[in-house]
């Protein structure tokens, strides 16, 4: 059984990492692929924030274009059509954010339909197939969360889980190539994506997956009463230290050079690097979340503020609690009710390079002192007088019928 495992762990890995990273133009390749005459659904599993591709694998020759249909659950009868009937819908995927619905972050690109920054919802049926409703190729996807996700870090002597054993099926974890080390000429981390994964001979059949009655723990072909058990396991990640050169840049053209000397010679050499720096303003109090360019949940990506390295060992959303600075698991940098101390300047390396940096500066607005004639003045002055007036009248009656009680207290003693 150990054996089995370590060999469907090795390969649904090398799956799962052609499917995630490669979204590339394909060739005619529908002339060489039949449809199944029986509709089934591949199964295939992401972490939510990624992106990925599901190529229509075959169609008709005649068919010229296809349509994308999505169904939560099968023979439901809520379908959602990803692409209206005159053409595709284009995505600019750097304009794309997280939580956004299903219909605002999907392209369709050669048949085959790209999701950006899928979330736990987006799991489900997806189909290919015509306008007019028959269907060619069918995927199954589980998008696995972050929320729960099960983080080892093995420079602690910390390990990644162990496979859970029941009798009818057994839960293992299949994990994806490290990641490139995240720094260069410092040291650096790396990350390796795990996801859940379930094996059992009690499978649905109508569910195809790379190896016989293995699938994601999230796939519709594990039955229902394997679920509760199957989500007592999360996706997890393991995190080590590591060390790499910096690649060696082109030098620049000879006169390029010494106007750069003579600028330095006017003034002193800058401390920061020769990246691309944007500058932000934003008021105490708030929160704000950077992401770092061109970069995805799957790539290596590092923080640094200012000369202070931001390392996933003590700045990973989860790792402390009551943490106001963190990086999630999708790599952005997460900055919580913003202090003064927080005006710096955030630097974001992507697979090992630096790429960007972030200026921020937290703006106080200035005191306003207030005259009589503002409108919240007048307000307060208002609600103070008509306090003051009740108070008065108050104390009026109360005065007022205590003279009447000794005025009858006498007028009885008479």
């Amino acid at each position: 059984m150990g054996t089995r495992l370590l060999g469907a762990t090795i390969l649904l890995s090398l799956l799962d990492v052609l499917q995630a990273f490669a979204i590339e133009k394909k060739g005619d390749v529908f002339k060489k692929t039949a449809c199944p005459a029986f509709l089934v659904f591949e199964n295939v599993a992401y972490l939510a924030d990624m992106t990925f591709e599901l190529p229509c694998k075959c169609k008709p020759e005649e068919a010229s274009s296809v349509v994308w249909y999505f169904q939560k659950n099968l023979h439901s009868h809520e379908t959602t059509v990803l692409t209206d009937f005159n053409g595709t819908v284009i995505v600019d995927s750097k304009q794309v954010r997280a939580g956004s619905d299903l219909l605002k972050r999907f392209s369709i690109r050669l048949f085959s339909l790209i999701v950006f920054r899928a979330q736990v919802r987006d799991s489900g049926h997806y189909l290919c197939g015509t306008k007019e409703g028959l269907f060619f190729y069918g995927y199954d996807v589980d998008v696995q969360p972050t929320k729960k996700i099960t983080v080892a870090f093995l420079d602690k002597d910390q390990h990644v889980q162990e496979d859970h054993k029941e009798k009818e099926f057994t839960l293992f974890t299949t994990f994806w190539d490290w990641t490139r080390c995240d720094r260069c000429g410092v040291r650096g981390e790396q990350r390796r994506i795990g996801l859940c994964y379930v094996q059992s001979p009690q499978l649905k059949p109508r569910y195809r997956t790379a190896l016989p009655n293995v699938s994601s723990c999230g796939s519709r072909a594990v039955p229902k009463p394997f679920g509760r058990l199957i989500r007592l396991r999360s996706p997890e990640v393991a995190v080590r230290s590591c060390l790499a050169p910096c690649q060696q840049k082109e030098a620049p053209e000879e006169g390029v050079q010494s106007i750069s000397n003579v600028v330095y010679k006017l003034g002193e050499k800058p401390e920061l690097p020769r990246v691309p720096i944007q500058y932000h303003n934003q008021p105490p109090k708030t929160d704000l979340v950077i992401s770092c360019p061109g970069a995805r949940p799957e790539h290596a990506v590092a923080w640094d503020k200012g000369s202070v390295r931001l390392y996933r060992a003590h700045y990973l959303v989860g790792v402390r609690k009551h943490m106001r600075l963190f990086i999630d698991h999708g790599n952005h940098l997460h900055l919580q009710r913003l202090r003064r101390r927080d005006k710096a300047t955030y630097f974001c390396w992507r697979e090992g390079e630096l790429v960007a940096g972030f200026q921020l500066t937290v703006t106080f607005e200035p005191r306003r002192q207030r005259s009589p004639s503002d409108p919240e003045s007048i307000f307060v002055m208002r609600a103070v007088g008509i306090s003051f007036a009740v108070i008065v009248g108050i104390f009026f009656l109360i005065h007022l019928s205590h003279c009447r009680a000794e005025v009858f207290r006498k007028l009885a003693k008479l």
